[in-house]
Parts: C-alpha cells; sequence; structure tokens
C-alpha cells in the first residue's frame, strides 16, 4: 500500500515499502516513477526494507510552483526520515546526483551507492551540452517532443526511439515528461562539483558499466577524486540500463559491510 510523507514546502511525496531489515531507499533517474525499480527491490527485500518513491512531480508525488534542486533533496530527507533514519540510498542516473547532493548536505544517509550519476561534461568537447530541445518541445505543449529529445542527449538514435515510443510503457514516458528539466538541472553544466562533494563523509560506492558510453568512466573516476575513501565497481558487460540481477549483488556486499 502506498505510504505518503510531507516534505519541507509540504509538498506530498508517495512511497512504497518492501521487504524488513535496515532501510534501503531507491532513487530514480530520469523517466523513473517509484515502481520502475521493483525488480530490484525484490531482490533485496530478503535483508533489507526497501523503500522506493515517486520524485515530485512523478506518479502519485506532488509537484511545486517552481523547481529547485534543494526541495528534492528536501524531499529525499523526508522520506529517510519516514524509514525512522538514517538510512542506506542507491541512486541510479540523476538519482545518484541527488544522492550526492543529499549526503553532501547533511542528510542522514549512513552509506551511500551510486549508478553512473551523469556528469557528462567532455573535456575535449566532443559531447552535445546544453538542452537539445526538451524545455522547447515542453514550451510548445509537445511533451512527446521532449521525450524524444531527452533520449537523443543519452545517445539513443531515432530509429530505437521510434522502437520505444510502440511500447506500452510509452505513455508513462510521456506522462512525466515535464520532469526531464528537473534531472537536467541536477546534472547541471556537467561537470562534478568536487568542492561540494568533498563535504561527503558517508562510506560511497560509485559504479559504472564496462560498456557504458566514456563519460560513465570519466565521472566515476572524477567522483573518486572528490569524495574522501570513495571506491569504485565497474560492472562488467553492463551500460547505463544495468541489470538488476547483476546490480544486486553488488549492493548487498556494501550495504551489509
Amino acid at each position: 500500500m502506498v505510504e505518503t510523507v510531507q516534505s519541507a514546502d509540504g509538498t506530498t511525496i508517495a512511497f512504497d515499502r518492501l521487504g524488513g531489515g535496515p532501510a534501503v531507499v531507491v532513487v530514480g533517474g530520469a523517466m523513473n516513477t517509484r515502481l520502475s525499480p521493483y525488480p530490484l527491490a525484490t531482490l533485496l527485500a530478503d535483508r533489507f526494507t526497501v523503500i522506493s518513491y515517486d520524485r515530485r512531480g512523478r506518479g502519485e508525488s506532488g509537484d511545486g510552483a517552481t523547481y529547485s534542486v534543494d526541495r528534492e533533496v528536501d524531499d529525499l530527507a523526508a522520506v529517510v526520515a519516514a524509514t525512522g533514519g538514517p538510512a542506506f540510498v542507491y541512486g541510479h542516473s540523476s538519482g545518484g546526483i541527488l544522492g550526492l547532493e543529499a549526503a553532501a548536505r547533511g542528510v542522514p544517509v549512513t552509506r551511500l551507492a551510486v549508478y553512473e550519476p551523469p556528469y557528462t561534461f567532455d573535456p575535449d568537447g566532443s559531447a552535445a551540452d546544453g538542452d537539445p530541445g526538451v524545455a522547447r518541445a515542453l514550451e510548445a505543449g509537445d511533451p512527446e517532443g521532449a521525450v524524444r529529445a531527452f533520449m537523443r542527449l543519452t545517445g539513443m538514435d531515432d530509429a530505437t526511439i521510434d522502437g520505444i515510443s510502440h511500447a506500452p510503457f510509452w505513455a508513462g514516458l510521456v506522462a512525466i515528461a515535464h520532469t526531464l528539466p528537473y534531472d537536467l538541472a541536477l546534472s547541471g553544466d556537467g561537470r562534478v562539483p568536487a568542492d561540494r562533494l568533498s563535504s561527503i563523509d558517508a562510506p560511497t560506492l560509485v559504479m559504472d558499466g564496462g560498456v557504458s558510453p566514456a563519460w560513465a568512466a570519466r565521472a566515476a573516476e572524477g567522483l573518486l577524486g572528490a569524495i574522501p575513501g570513495a571506491t569504485r565497481a565497474t560492472l562488467a558487460d553492463q551500460n547505463h540500463g544495468v541489470d538488476h540481477a547483476v546490480l544486486a549483488p553488488v549492493l548487498i556486499e556494501f550495504f551489509e559491510g
């Protein structure tokens, strides 16, 4: 049964609770709802109480009149508090950046694991910068166009996107397209904010895939240089859409210390 908690600005945040044991809060990335990591939650639930929540503007959570990263950090802090806190936190993609920002700002995170937070800045200048049409599409009232633009930013080609557009879950992606600027705001200019993240004192595991784009490895290296004592795990044969069955044992080992 869905539970709710109030964030600092009064926004209602919806979450699910599964399993038993120490709390692990799962923070999803772009175009994810609290239901997206359910396969991972089931793999962790024998050892942990897994909390998966709808980030603001998605699913059954509310939204604010204006967006800021601070408000999303407040949301995660409220969810951690609802577990009885402190808690383990796992974040995928932009959810990883949110976990990092929360830990850096003093949210009580016992251990933090992140998978490919999208710090995509390319020092050689070969990667595309900025927003390739997401905001423009939303302003034009074209949420489907915004989803397509965001997918192009991740490196998908038009043929792949066209194929996905016929999948049953496509309508769900379009329904939360208005939250894509939130994910872009978390990534900022694509650089690892080393000075800010250097204040993280929770044990931190930084993960990337062995066959992921080059930015993922650069981001992992940048985070290792920024966060005191951080460790890295590169998961062989994995890309940004990591297999939950491969990921779960790594998280279990890390969270169990």
